[in-house]
């Protein structure tokens, strides 16, 4: 099964989010999806079944449980082919960053002279307190 045809389909999408952060037991998922998506045990469980077979999940029995994780390499694979898009987004990517980091610059110079500020008027306080009880 191609890469796509397997990552087109919500469920396994979402099913694959949720491996993103972990390994999870196939009751896990299945409690998640079945709230999220109102599809039964069997059709999760087909779902998981897909992944597995095509190579984005993993699965290990653990007792009576199988957990599953992501299988990175197909992942990798598509990262891959999606290299041929990049260009498309890099740039605009790379501006908003610029913009970013001027905008922390900008705000932190700011900080910097409100503080310098703030200490030459405590100075200037003091000096005119010591200059009267002086």
């Amino acid at each position: 099964m191609h890469a796509f045809d397997v990552l087109g389909e919500p469920v396994r999408r979402r099913i694959l989010e949720l491996l993103a952060d972990g390994e999870r037991s196939a009751g896990e998922v299945c409690a998640v999806i079945r709230e999220e998506f109102g599809i039964s045990q069997p059709a999760v469980s087909q779902h998981l079944r897909v992944l597995r077979d095509s190579g984005f999940a993993t699965v290990r029995p653990q007792g009576t449980r199988r957990l599953y994780a992501v299988n990175p390499e197909p992942l990798r694979e598509v990262e891959d082919w999606l290299g041929h898009f990049r260009r498309f987004w890099a740039q605009p990517l790379d501006a908003l960053a610029t913009e970013l980091a001027r905008g922390r610059r900008q705000r932190r110079l700011a900080e910097e002279a409100a503080a310098a500020e703030h200490r030459r008027h405590d100075d200037e306080g003091q000096s005119a307190h010591e200059e009267r009880t002086g």
